[in-house]
């Protein structure tokens, strides 16, 4: 039983051969074709290929003028990279605290975060479970700065019944090798308006606009860089593993919601055991199965003990030195921090092995 996957469609491997074969391998038409199916999928008026969720978070920052001076609003409960673009991007970030029984930034404690310095909030839909983006856009209309979503962990993940990836003006995706949906590496930002779309696309390749460069007679583009840009563009190869992975997208969804139902129903009266809150009118990604656990020592040691692969993902980032070495107390996030561990939820953990995971953490610890 492993913990995570990594699933590849043989749709997915042909196409990647056919990618081989034509010799084209940098950035061409398998990821326009990959861009189109991905505004299909999620409902979005453009996409924008990277090759990393990072990639596509430190451009959207960018994007937005993001830099020396101003402040960004993040979770602690995150990968490392949330914290780092900011960084990279010249600002500074500031951590809002988290509801411990649902691992998402709190609203509450983003408005009291809000000065005249800051510019954005970042919320991460953690684990795959929406955050509250009625209350967090709400907040951030008022006090006139942006919304960039983290959905690294949230591909399909849907929203009142949207797809997240239209609720906000940017929204950043993760293709990377075990996440729901992978492309090996890669990355997206779902844009709502065709300027955004535009100038992000050109941002992506050391702000060349390619539409619209000329070809001179001796082969030479004729180019006047006038934005900040980056190599940070997605390549054929691993826009044709997302054309041959995105139509068995739904079946995986599907399975890991079915895994996560069976977790929510036979462990909700486990003693020393709690469920995260999850939103009644949303679905989410199930990328992690968390749960909150007493003892959390002596559970990881029952679980490897029957030899069910346990983890916690990610932890607080506020306490690395590079983002300010745990500056504040934040009470939800040190009490999900010691709480939190993950168990197995992916499209190959077969029924078997789900029972088994079941019947170990039932056994208690």
């Amino acid at each position: 039983m492993n913990f995570f996957t990594t699933k590849v469609s043989d749709e997915a491997i042909e196409r990647v051969v056919q990618v081989l074969r034509s010799g084209f391998l940098n950035e061409g038409a398998v990821v326009k074709e990959f861009e189109a199916d991905l505004v299909d999928y999620l409902g979005a008026p453009h996409v924008v290929t990277t090759n990393s969720a990072t990639s596509a978070l430190h451009l959207a920052l960018i994007h937005l003028g993001i830099g020396p001076g101003d402040e960004v609003i993040i979770p602690p409960q995150t990968f490392v990279a949330t914290g780092l673009v900011v960084l990279h991007a010249g600002a500074t970030p500031v951590f809002a605290d988290i509801d411990p029984e649902t691992g998402n930034i709190d609203p509450a404690s983003v408005r009291r975060k809000i000065t005249a310095r800051t510019k954005a909030v970042i919320p991460v839909h953690w684990g795959g479970e929406p955050c509250d983006m009625d209350t967090l856009n709400a907040i951030a209309t008022e006090a006139g700065i942006a919304v960039i979503e983290d959905a690294a962990h949230a591909f399909g993940a849907v929203y009142k019944g949207r797809m997240v990836g239209t609720l906000s003006r940017l929204t950043c995706f993760s293709f990377q090798a075990i996440k729901g949906m992978t492309t090996g590496d890669g990355g997206a930002i779902a844009v709502q308006s065709e300027e955004d779309a535009i100038l992000l696309t050109r941002r992506r390749w050391f702000g060349i606009d390619k539409t619209r460069t000329p070809v001179t007679d001796i082969g030479e583009r004729s180019v006047a860089i006038d934005i900040l840009g980056y190599k940070y563009h997605m390549n054929n190869i691993a826009a044709a593993l997302g054309v041959g992975n995105l139509p068995d997208h739904p079946a995986r969804l599907s399975r890991r919601r079915e895994i996560g139902a069976t977790y929510l129903h036979e462990l909700a009266q486990v003693a020393g055991l709690r469920h995260i809150r999850r939103r009644a009118d949303s679905e989410g990604g199930f990328w992690l199965f968390p749960i909150l656990v007493e003892r959390r020592e002596d559970f990881g040691r029952a679980m490897k003990s029957r030899d069910v692969p346990i983890t916690v993902v990610d932890r607080r980032i506020d306490k690395h030195p590079i983002l300010g070495g745990l500056r504040e107390d934040l009470e939800g996030a040190a009490r999900f921090d010691a709480e939190q561990i993950h168990i197995p939820i992916h499209e190959d953990l077969s029924d078997e092995d789900l029972a088994k995971v079941v019947e170990s953490v039932k056994s208690g610890w």
